[in-house]
C-alpha cells in the first residue's frame, strides 16, 4: 500500500512529522495573531537566551542559510523585537539583542508554545521522548557528518 511506504522509512516519517508539527505551529500563531511566524518566534527566542549573539551563530545552531536568517533578522528589526549592536572592532559584524517590546512578546507566546508542545507529545512518556530526541540527534549527526551546508 502507497501509505506503507512513507511509513515504513524513517526518513519520510521524519519529514511528514517535521510538515505537521510546523504547519500545527503556523495555525496556531496566526490564530492567537502575535504578528511573527514559529520561524520568527524561533530566531527571536533563540536571542533572548542569547544576548550578544552574531548572525553567523545564529546560522550554525539553526542550520539555516545566512540569506535566510539575514531576511529573518530584517523582519525582526522592522518589528522592533531585536536591535544591532556593532562589534567594537568597527567591522560590519554586529551583536544582535532583543528590545524589550522583544522579550515581552516572549513571554507572551511562551505559555502557547508549551501548551502547543504538550499537545503534540500528549500519550508519549518522558522516556519516550528522551529515546526518541536520543535517536533523532544521532541521525541528524549522521547527516550533518555527510553533508555540505551553505552556512
Amino acid at each position: 500500500m502507497l501509505k506503507d511506504i512513507i511509513e515504513d522509512r524513517i526518513g519520510s516519517v521524519i519529514y511528514v512529522v517535521g510538515t505537521l508539527v510546523r504547519s500545527l505551529s503556523s495555525q496556531k500563531f496566526s490564530e492567537m495573531e502575535y504578528g511573527i511566524t514559529p520561524e520568527q518566534y524561533l530566531i527571536l527566542l533563540l536571542i533572548v537566551e542569547n544576548e550578544g549573539v552574531y548572525q553567523r551563530q545564529i546560522c550554525e545552531i539553526t542550520l539555516k542559510d545566512r540569506a535566510n536568517v539575514a531576511r529573518l533578522i530584517e523582519i525582526l528589526l522592522q518589528k522592533e523585537l531585536i536591535e544591532k549592536v556593532p562589534n567594537s572592532n568597527g567591522r560590519r559584524i554586529y551583536k544582535i539583542n532583543a528590545t524589550e517590546k522583544g522579550k515581552e512578546l516572549i513571554k507572551k507566546i511562551e505559555p502557547q508554545d508549551e501548551e502547543l508542545r504538550n499537545f503534540i507529545t500528549r500519550d508519549v512518556t518522558l522516556e519516550e521522548l528522551e529515546i526518541t530526541r536520543k535517536t533523532l540527534n544521532k541521525i541528524k549527526a549522521n547527516v550533518i557528518n555527510n553533508i555540505k551546508l551553505q552556512i
